[in-house]
């Protein structure tokens, strides 16, 4: 009887809303990839995220990370308004996971501002928001699990980072060595940056000449985190580049 009685409680519409709301709210994890740009230093009449590596387009291989990780929910493409060139590529096997954006803007901060504003009615004021280069394709799962796992705590949010290794030198406009810049506490910033969609979003809306989220969020008076990363994680910005990217790819898959 005393069983029966239990159940009967358990069964409760009010005992099973009590419950929902005694369990811990789960921020949702969204990975936003501005690819609205030209790449001009590539010398490529196609834009950059398009171009060939290892036989797919190059923005395809960090989609492809990002879509396979289970923390991270959906994944955005902000993409020029114009685009002709996505729809000419199969995306299928990345599942439905990924949402391509047609509401890029002329700088980075603007595409990355235009898809925060576009997914405004999905995404929660302190869900995580992980905005990652298209021309960074070597990104692995463990950086992106790093990175999540050591800033899920953190007030303000993070960025992957890699500490300046070479001797770092200051010129005049003629190219000659004015000064060397001392390289201790100095980092290269990496993507994904990771901050809170209320925040990031305030953050842009204050400072759009910026050139990654940190800055922005930076110029309002806060400090990210920065979390250790590799070189493997490469920007695709010169021709060299390419084949280093896939270089690092077939080693890793090796």
């Amino acid at each position: 009887m005393r069983m029966q009685g239990r159940r009967a409680v358990t069964r409760h519409p009010g005992f099973q809303a009590n419950i929902r709301r005694m369990q811990p709210f789960r921020p949702k994890h969204y990975a936003i990839v501005p690819a609205a740009g030209a790449g001009s230093r590539m010398r490529s009449e196609r834009p950059k995220q398009y171009l060939s590596l290892l036989g797919r387009p190059l923005i395809h291989h960090a989609l492809s990370v990002l879509c396979g990780l289970p923390e991270i929910d959906k994944v955005f493409v902000v993409l020029s308004v114009d685009d002709a060139e996505w729809r000419q590529h199969d995306w299928s096997g990345l599942g439905d996971k990924l949402v391509p954006l047609f509401c890029g803007g002329a700088t980075r901060a603007d595409s990355v501002l235009g898809g925060l504003r576009a997914i405004s009615d999905r995404a929660e004021q302190s869900d995580w928001i992980l905005v990652h280069d298209a021309a960074r394709p070597c990104i692995a799962p463990w950086h992106v699990e790093k990175l999540i796992r050591e800033v899920s705590h953190e007030e303000v949010g993070g960025l992957l980072a890699v500490p300046v290794a070479d001797t770092l030198k200051q010129s005049d406009e003629r190219d000659h060595v004015i000064r060397t810049v001392p390289r201790q506490s100095l980092w290269q910033a990496q993507t994904p940056q990771m901050f809170r969609y209320v925040m990031l979003r305030r953050a842009l809306e204050q400072a759009r000449e910026v050139t990654d989220e940190a800055s922005a969020i930076e110029a309002a008076g806060l400090h990210p985190k920065l979390v250790q990363s590799d070189a493997t994680n490469l920007k695709v910005t010169y021709p060299l580049d390419l084949h280093l990217a896939e270089w690092i790819l077939r080693n890793r898959e090796a």
